[in-house]
């Protein structure tokens, strides 16, 4: 094969394969940001058309999904999307991550779904993303500060 086919991508009815470190959308929305506790403008992702992978910033610093619970009502959105497990910690291995969602007292309220997740050179992530499965349910992205990695 010589492709991983978790780096393939459908773009226009054909299949590119490439790197995800190197070929990702900049998803820089300041809304998404956990400290967001607005709900003046909320957002849903189900209804964004998601293609290939994404790296999350907040201005000018690469952010992450959260690996905690967020509280509901944050992120520019009602139920916060966060992941239930650690980010990977081996550069250039692909997982896959469970995404869950904060409302109405719980941390998985509505039904979870997967994304995938990779650790790039340079301790900086990106995200395959997929659609949740209700409104209002959005992506949040953090800043964290970044424990050593085994490469």
């Amino acid at each position: 094969m010589g492709h991983n086919f978790e780096n393939c991508v459908k773009k226009n009815g054909t299949l590119q394969c490439a790197d995800p470190c190197q070929e990702y959308t900049v998803l820089n929305d300041d809304w998404r940001s956990t400290n967001n506790t607005s709900t003046q403008n909320l957002h849903c992702d189900r209804n964004v058309d998601w293609q290939g992978w994404y790296r999350l910033f907040l201005g000018q610093t690469s952010a992450n999904i959260p690996e905690k619970c967020v509280a509901e009502n944050r992120c520019g959105t009602h139920a916060p999307l966060w992941i239930t497990t650690p980010h990977p910690t081996q550069s250039g291995q692909i997982v896959n991550r469970t995404v869950c969602n904060s409302w109405s007292g719980s941390c998985c309220r509505f039904s979870s779904h997967t994304i995938h997740v990779k650790l790039c050179y340079g301790n900086y992530f990106v995200y395959k993303l997929e659609p949740p499965s209700n409104c209002y349910l959005a992506y949040c992205a953090g800043i964290v500060p970044f424990v050593t990695l085994s490469l």
